[in-house]
């Protein structure tokens, strides 16, 4: 395996070589019944055994309970997390008629890509007043300006009560923008060598981002860094992936940036 993706541009690579998506942890559960298995009493150590798996040992512990988590309710107070309820009004709020209309998203349809929803700080006077209204703050990128538009709602009220328009300016991708991303790759030409890459790990065709595990980081343009047709990379949306196969290796496209805004990929000289 390791000669054959070594020929393909993508190059599957080891978990742990670009260990950028996070940490996989080994949780160790142990079951009822378990502790003392070496233990040896003849008939009396067959019957603590047999009391133990069914839970009716004097000591075994009770049966474990799974509980569903406690309902979030549909706002919080203070400076709790925002709840999915307030994320998802303050977004709508946050959409004006107008940016509706003439924003456009990363897939080029009507509509700012919506970005992240967090709460907003509370003003200075308002620090330590639990009753002060919670805020939050809306960020959307939109595609046809190239522009960052972060717009602070008033839970309280409903109004928006501040709103900005930045260009230059690069907030961490979506999921969507990913996924956008990762299709661009996949259906480009330069994309073969990780979908070869992809078959030689699976034995199965790559054709969707979903059967992918994504993340990537926001490329900004280096003079000499990079070929001419990634210069306005910081200006538009660009990104470089680190992709995943599902339960599998890492798949190694470091050297390729997909400009979002323009809809193009391009691959860096790496030597």
């Amino acid at each position: 395996m390791r000669k054959i993706v070594h020929r393909h541009l993508g190059k599957v690579v080891a978990g742990a070589a670009i260990a950028v998506a996070g940490t996989a942890v080994m949780v160790g559960i142990t079951l009822p019944g378990t502790a003392g298995a070496d233990d040896t009493g003849g008939n009396n150590g067959g019957q603590t055994a047999q009391q133990a798996a069914q839970g009716q040992g004097t000591d075994a512990p009770p049966p474990g309970v799974v509980e569903e988590a406690p309902s979030e309710g549909d706002k919080g107070t203070g400076d709790d997390p925002l709840t999915d309820d307030e994320m998802e009004r303050a977004a709508k709020l946050a959409a004006s008629p107008q940016l509706r209309n003439g924003g456009e998203n990363v897939e080029g349809d009507r509509g700012p890509q919506r970005v992240g929803v967090d709460l907003a700080e509370p003003d200075a006077d308002e620090a330590d007043d639990r009753s002060a209204p919670r805020r939050a703050e809306v960020t959307f990128y939109d595609y046809k300006a190239d522009a960052l538009v972060t717009r602070t709602v008033n839970l309280d009220t409903g109004k928006v009560e501040q709103s900005t328009t930045e260009h230059g300016v690069q907030p961490p991708l979506s999921r969507a923008e990913y996924a956008e991303a990762a299709k661009l790759l996949i259906a480009d030409p330069l994309g073969a060598g990780m979908k070869a890459d992809y078959k030689d790990a699976t034995d199965k065709e790559l054709t969707s981002p979903d059967q992918l595990l994504l993340n990537g980081a926001v490329y900004r343009a280096a003079p000499g860094a990079q070929p001419a047709v990634l210069d306005q990379c910081g200006e538009h949306r660009c990104v470089r992936l680190f992709p995943k196969v599902k339960n599998g290796p890492w798949i190694d496209a470091r050297s390729f940036v997909i400009d979002l805004s323009a809809r193009k990929v391009a691959k860096l000289d790496l030597r």
